[in-house]
């Protein structure tokens, strides 16, 4: 026996077995090509020697550690070439992993703790990448120029001390990221959603972790007033310690979102951030926890709170900036932004000041659609409220910007919701009103808003338990939404119409909480306090409705709600009948 200390290769094919079991015949003439053409040369131009060779596995000895990270980094690039034009069902991966260990050597082969190391270095790898030990990082990190991020210290299996490892890729030349010009950013808010850290060790949460990305920027691209930055881009950032304002320099992006993944036994956590790229400040964060039992369910409902959770913020950060814009420099987006912030304060003059907005940014981009969407749904608020001075005039025009909105936005989601709902609210065209807003929901699944549009749109029809699906998602989907009042509402009344009384005050008692003086929800707590038996409370609801809108009576509730079903009018009106509300 000899011991001598040596560097170690380890490799082998990821989904071997799936591979075998697809194609045996073609997967060993693969295996045998790929090892003539590309990595056996490979290793010999190195000066390596191949020690072990099993199925689909490989593991060879460098005399240098240089020569053995230059050797799994040059394959790995020349097999990544070999796969390009390959269907991804054909391709062949490997993943490699290198240490440098004290080895006994016999029977022209290696055994030993350094080799085991090697092996479990190579499991931690991502497929078609390289990992290696932090003593053969020390060793290369000085004398070759590549990329190494360091994936921590992790506990495998045999072996009684923890291995730091650390991933390697080539770098990019250093003058590539200097000397590149920063990007002027577009007139629309602009992100880019870098790949999340895999802090798990477990390289499978690598796919796990760059499919969410996958899924994220999906999400956010079918958000017509972003500007999404494609996966091929910001997958460039892969394994390379970032500087956050460079990023958004280098993209030409206001902001950018990061993030992690963390597995612990069969739960994920799942950690995200928000900066503005600009200033380097913090806007949001949060985490999301789940089980690994289906991953790809996971995937999707971690892409869409994250969506849900940051463009609401992506829009205030949005509004903040555009306050702060000098009002000779405004344009129709500006506008836009003005108008919604002014039609969330909820007041009969701010209201009619975001309408005014809306109408500046029209006259400026007259095919702005979510702009006429926006300003038909000045018309809800007003309806809503019992602010209109002359409806019929009002309605005319709501049906004309709501249908313009549609027509101008056939692939927006954000119009085709808005222009929708005002259909169905105010203009009562609740078929045409549901199918714009079904559209906008199949252009893009993530947008809240149209989650609760389509819940009120389906408690006026009756269908209460259907419109309670739809608000769940809404709410879930936007946790902190300017209009979760709004939401908690429309929960309110489905149960309300559905008989269950004391569900609905206590949605409505939730809903006033968020918004106390929001008459619609007055009305709601009103009529369930009443039906549920709780006279008193609903008679002191009466009197606050009445102190905000004196000329509200049950004679004049189809000016301000739009209950479709006879019945269910009925028994909204005998509700506040019962809680004193004047005939």
């Amino acid at each position: 026996m000899e011991r001598r200390l040596t560097a170690i290769l380890a490799a082998d094919v990821v989904g071997y077995s799936r591979l075998m079991g697809a194609d045996e015949v073609g997967t060993l003439a693969q295996l045998k090509r790929l090892r003539a053409e590309v990595i056996e040369p490979k290793i010999t131009e190195s000066h390596g020697r191949i020690v072990g060779s099993a199925g689909d596995s490989l593991l060879v000895e460098f005399a240098s550690a240089v020569h053995a990270v230059r050797c799994a980094v040059e394959a790995q690039e020349q097999l990544a070439a070999h796969n390009a034009s390959l269907p991804e069902d054909k391709r062949m991966t490997f993943r490699m992993g290198v240490n440098l260990g004290d080895v006994i050597a016999q029977d022209d082969t290696i055994y030993g703790d350094g080799v085991n190391i090697a092996a479990r270095l190579e499991k931690l790898a991502e497929p078609g990448g390289v990992c290696v030990a932090s003593n053969v990082y020390e060793q290369v990190k000085a004398k070759l120029d590549y990329a190494y991020a360091d994936l921590g210290s992790h506990q495998v299996h045999n072996i009684v001390e923890a291995v730091r490892a650390y991933r390697v890729s080539r770098a990019k030349p250093a003058a590539a990221s200097s000397t590149r010009v920063a990007l002027r950013l577009p007139e629309k808010p602009s992100i880019a959603v870098l790949p999340f850290d895999n802090m798990s060790g477990d390289p499978e949460q690598g796919y796990f972790a760059d499919g969410m990305v996958e899924e994220i920027i999906t999400a956010l691209s079918r958000t017509r007033w972003l500007f999404v930055i494609a996966r091929n881009s910001s997958f460039t950032y892969k394994g390379r310690a970032v500087d956050i304002k460079q990023v958004g320099r280098e993209l030409g992006v206001r902001y950018v979102l990061e993030g992690s993944v963390r597995k612990a036994a069969s739960r994920v956590r799942i950690t995200g951030q928000l900066i503005d790229a600009t200033t380097g400040a913090h806007l949001w964060a949060d985490r999301f926890d789940g089980g690994l039992e289906d991953v790809f369910d996971l995937q999707e409902e971690v892409a869409r709170s994250v969506v849900g959770a940051i463009a609401p913020k992506l829009e205030q950060a949005e509004i903040e900036r555009a306050k702060r814009k000098p009002t000779e420099h405004l344009d129709a987006y500006d506008y836009y932004l003005r108008g919604i912030a002014s039609l969330h304060q909820l007041t009969r003059e701010s209201t009619a000041n975001a309408l005014q907005l809306f109408y500046e940014a029209i006259e400026l981009d007259p095919e702005f659609a979510s702009a006429y969407g926006m300003a038909a749904f000045c018309a809800v608020i007003r309806k809503a409220n019992g602010w209109m001075a002359d409806r019929e005039q009002e309605t005319v025009e709501t049906e004309r910007l709501a249908l313009k909105a549609v027509d101008l936005g056939r692939d927006d989601a954000v119009a085709l919701s808005l222009g929708g709902e005002a259909l169905a609210f105010v203009v009562g065209d609740y078929n045409s009103g549901a199918a714009f807003i079904d559209r906008a929901l199949a252009l893009n699944p993530n947008l809240a808003t149209a989650w609760l549009f389509s819940g009120w749109v389906r408690a006026d029809l009756g269908d209460t338990e259907a419109a309670l699906q739809r608000l769940a998602t809404a709410i879930r989907m936007s946790p902190v939404d300017p209009f979760m009042f709004d939401m908690l509402n429309a929960v309110a009344m489905a149960h309300l119409l559905a008989g269950r009384f004391e569900e609905a005050s206590s949605w409505a008692e939730r809903s006033l909480r968020e918004k106390p003086d929001f008459l619609a929800s007055l009305r709601f707590a009103a009529a369930s306090y009443a039906l549920a038996g709780r006279t008193e409370d609903a008679q002191k609801v009466v009197s606050r409705i009445l102190a905000l809108d004196p000329g509200e009576r049950i004679s004049n509730l189809a000016d301000v709600v739009s209950i479709r079903r006879a019945a269910d009018m009925a028994l909204f009106s005998e509700g506040l009948r019962k809680a004193g509300l004047p005939e």
